[in-house]
């Protein structure tokens, strides 16, 4: 599973098989697929289930060694130069696009390669070439034809084509199984005008394998995408396909396969590639010349004359020629743990079957399923299914439970999933019954692609997929169902169904101090740090300030807002009151809790506005390091912080001692609200965007309208409880979730707008004094809450304008005022997820 390096340097592999049943129902009989795999060592030491390999496959560490080494020992010089180290570049990309031919099974002499950044580039470089005829002319005009379960870039083509004057035609699935209808009589088939027809080899929405006979089928006329005279030409969309099957385009020549090579390695990324068919690479029109595509041209002039060679007709500039040579690397790596495509086909889909059957057969005590699956197979035949499994899962009454539920519960097991649409929107309406208007309607209520609005009305907007690659184990599948049975049957070390119908799990040994099977804490050792240098009582140490404005001033501004804020339509008489108030100055950090606390534009004063962030500049929170809470700020503190705010480094002394206590590199940074006269400080490359609290969003009606961090939480429990939900505002209040139905409040001098209910995430699973995780607490919300996690709420303050301080205070009465339609609205949208930060 894993690979260590001995003292002279020679790899030594601990090999780990495992046997899969490879129940294939057309062939009658259980096989054994038994596949070597080489791990990588982060999965191990994190424990992650990694079930997204239809997004990107992962790479192994012997791509990077043998990449690296290669790069050590070799100098790579620009591929479009004439001395030796850009030679040895232009030999060895030819040779990669020697072994990528090789690797389907085709030569030179019928296909052309054309490096892309990726599958999306090659798609539209199909679009922009190709011989298309608009209408108005005497000729009859071409057609873009596409399967509706197409991805979007596929789809996206259709805005090239419309440029062109040039109609695109979506087909169902089912519609092109009936084309045989659309056959011409004889006497015209001998028009000429060019179209286009696209799919794809393999949905990545339900892992769908389309036949791939359609390709001659389509081209010879037995098919026919539309009725109308001309010569069809096939796309064939393989970038979900090659990831984790063969394609041999000696045997189904389609015109163009665009695919992107990170589903097939998982490195490098941008990288893709346009496999031409050379008999219709010719026909290709280019306009625009870029560095190296050029075989002669005029500065002054209007003349042009490409390069002959196709590929370097159409790679303008400089291609990622590194990255090229890393492919080399991949295809041998790729070779060597696995023996070929046809063993990662069988051993993906065995998985994937293994877990479809166990899935598919789960029930509640009252016979209700437990998710519904989205498939056109029965993941008999590894022939028309990938290794994709789409679903969503379902309550004891059979409702839909949002897919970012789901997923939020999946990290909580270190599992993940990818949930959505999955850009291909045409897929998702036909097996979720979207219809064209509920698209629209989803729109007007602010759901978009990509976001976590996973229902409209009671009804999903997306669902959940999982996906196997060639590093993926049975005990990924194992992990995955264990996970579902214990979330929706509440059953403790659970018994997978059908346990006794597979072969188990065998395996070598492996030594127990291999480092990619230690914990987290042996690999990266705590050293101590003296309780002086952290708190040393149990208590969160509370403060006091005193800052006020006149009494006048605050008498006339608490009776201006009250005049506007006093509601008439709250039900209930008791008073609602702040009982608690917490500053969190370092994000994810502990908090501090305070008696009163002066209110700036952007939210309380100092919160969250310092935070750890990793050798990369990326935050870290407690969801990958609850330590984190063993840090409790006492000192001054400074300025608020911003949605989008300039930083700077707060040194090397303070970043080597987080780095101590964390075990891996890290540094503190501060938002500077005014850097101009702070050159001397050392400053990051770019912006970073804080997360205050739950979540930030820009308001539409100011230039800087800046969401604030202020969280109402209601609750009636310990503070322990209290704590996990991180808000910087708790109050009391007779009614459960009433706080939902606000549209304003106001808090002693203070007024407020409510922006939208606070969606949690895993971290109110963190005990916030000893940093222990408690899986079921999400869970739990989610049942009491109607399957949301939705506790507490956003507001904007609206601040008054006086020379003095805003003060928060507790013991303030909280007055809100009731919206007019009282139906909860939806939390305000971000494209960060929304968490306890």
């Amino acid at each position: 599973r894993a690979v260590e390096t001995s003292k002279s340097g020679r790899e030594i592999y601990h090999r780990k098989f495992w046997e899969t049943a490879f129940l294939c129902g057309v062939r009658g009989k259980m096989e054994l697929n038994i596949l070597k795999i080489e791990s990588i060592n982060f999965i191990f030491v994190l424990g992650i289930t990694y079930l997204d390999h239809a997004g990107s496959a992962l790479f192994p560490e012997s791509l990077l060694k043998a990449f690296t080494d290669d790069l050590r020992n070799n100098v790579y010089g620009n591929p479009h130069s004439q001395n030796i180290s850009s030679k040895l570049t232009y030999d060895t990309i030819e040779h990669v696009r020697y072994r990528i031919l090789q690797h389907f099974h085709t030569t030179a002499e019928d296909y052309t390669i054309i490096f892309t950044s990726g599958c999306t580039a090659a798609l539209k470089l199909v679009a922009e070439a190709f011989p298309w005829i608009p209408e108005g002319t005497e000729q009859t005009s071409s057609r873009f034809c596409y399967l509706t379960d197409s991805h979007t870039s596929v789809v996206g083509m259709r805005g090239i084509t419309a440029s062109m004057n040039v109609s695109s035609v979506p087909i169902k699935p089912k519609e092109i199984l009936l084309s045989e209808k659309n056959r011409l009589p004889a006497e015209e088939h001998n028009c000429t005008t060019p179209h286009l027809f696209s799919y794809p080899a393999q949905s990545n929405f339900s892992g769908t394998k389309y036949p791939l006979s359609w390709i001659q089928d389509i081209k010879c006329g037995k098919l026919c995408p539309m009725k109308i005279p001309g010569k069809w030409f096939v796309l064939l969309d393989a970038a979900s396909y090659v990831s984790s099957s063969p394609l041999d385009l000696g045997v189904h020549q389609a015109d163009f396969i665009p695919i992107s090579f990170y589903k097939i390695f998982g490195f490098p990324t941008g990288l893709g590639a346009l496999l031409v068919n050379n008999r219709i690479a010719p026909l290709l029109r280019k306009t625009y010349f870029g560095g190296g595509t050029a075989a002669a041209y005029l500065a002054g002039e209007d003349f042009y004359f490409p390069k002959k060679s196709i590929a370097e007709r159409f790679e303008d500039g400089t291609v990622s020629f590194l990255d090229i040579i890393a492919l080399k690397h991949g295809f041998d790596v790729l070779e060597k743990l696995t023996g070929g495509m046809e063993k990662i086909k069988e051993h993906t889909f065995a998985l994937a079957h293994y877990t479809y059957t166990v899935l598919s057969t789960l029930k509640y005590a009252n016979g209700a399923p437990v998710v519904r699956i989205y498939s056109d197979t029965d993941f008999s035949n590894p022939d028309v299914q990938g290794p994709i499994i789409n679903f969503n899962v379902l309550d004891e009454n059979g409702e839909v439970i949002g897919f970012s539920q789901v997923d939020k519960m999946a990290s909580l097991y270190n599992i993940h999933v990818r949930t959505g649409c999955f850009c291909n929107t045409g897929a998702c309406q036909l097996h979720l019954g979207i219809s064209n208007e509920d698209i629209q309607r989803n729109l007007q209520a602010g759901h978009v692609c990509g976001d976590d609005v996973d229902l409209v009305d009671g009804r999903p907007t997306g669902s959940v997929r999982i996906s196997f690659g060639y590093m993926s184990s049975f005990e990924d599948a194992q992990t995955f169902l264990k996970f579902i049975i214990a979330t929706r049957l509440s059953m403790s070390d659970t018994e997978i169904p059908f346990q006794s119908s597979v072969t188990k799990l065998t395996t070598e040994s492996v030594p127990d101090d291999h480092p990619s099977f230690n914990n987290a804490d042996k690999l990266s050792p705590i050293p101590h740090i003296s309780d002086r240098e952290l708190r040393n009582n149990s208590s969160v140490t509370k403060m006091t300030v005193n800052w006020q404005p006149p009494e006048a001033e605050a008498e006339s501004i608490r009776a201006a807002v009250s005049e506007t804020a006093v509601p008439t339509c709250r039900r209930g008489g008791k008073p609602i009151t702040v009982t608690n108030i917490y500053v969190y100055p370092i994000k994810s950090c502990s908090a501090f809790e305070v008696s009163e606390w002066p209110v700036g534009n952007q939210g309380l004063l100092y919160d969250r506005n310092w935070m750890v962030v990793n050798q990369n500049g990326v935050c870290i929170t407690q969801k990958q390091e609850p330590r984190l809470l063993s840090f409790f700020p006492l000192h001054r503190l400074c300025q608020t912080s911003r949605y989008l705010v300039k930083t700077h480094d707060c040194g090397d002394g303070i970043a080597d001692w987080f780095s101590l206590f964390l075990g891996h590199p890290c540094r503190l940074i501060r938002q500077s609200s005014d850097m101009k006269n702070r050159s001397h400080r050392k400053t990051t490359k770019g912006m970073f965007s804080f997360l205050k609290n739950c979540d930030f969003s820009l308001s539409k009606h100011q230039a800087h309208g800046l969401l604030t961090d202020y969280i109402i939480t209601l609750i009636k429990g310990e503070k322990e409880l209290i704590r996990r939900f991180r808000a910087n505002i708790v109050i009391s209040a007779p009614e459960s979730f009433e706080e939902e139905e606000w549209a304003e409040i106001s808090i002693g001098a203070l007024r407020f707008q409510v922006m939208g209910p606070c969606s949690r995430c895993q971290i109110i699973c963190i005990d916030q004094q000893s940093g222990e995780r408690n899986k079921e607490f999400l869970q739990s919300l989610s049942a009491a809450r109607g399957r949301k996690t939705n506790f507490g709420i956003y507001l904007m303050n609206q601040p008054l304008h006086s020379s003095f301080p805003d003060i928060l205070s507790v013991g303030c009465q909280v007055l809100p005022v009731l919206k007019e339609n009282t139906e909860i609205q939806p939390p305000p949208t971000s494209s960060e997820e929304k968490c306890s930060g």
